[in-house]
């Protein structure tokens, strides 16, 4: 099962969320390090060429 209950919900900590599963863990990877090293990426490209 990709979802699974977070039972860790009464601190709100952000390691109980992302221990949920492989799905989560991704899709955390994606949103904070693969998406905006894509856009830095892409944006000091558009500086270059100025």
């Amino acid at each position: 099962m990709l979802f699974e209950q977070c039972t860790d919900t009464s601190c709100g900590n952000i390691f109980a969320w992302l221990n949920q599963g492989p799905l989560t863990l991704t899709i955390a990877m994606h949103l904070f390090i693969i998406l905006p090293m894509i856009w830095i990426y892409y944006d000091e490209k558009k500086k270059l060429k100025k």
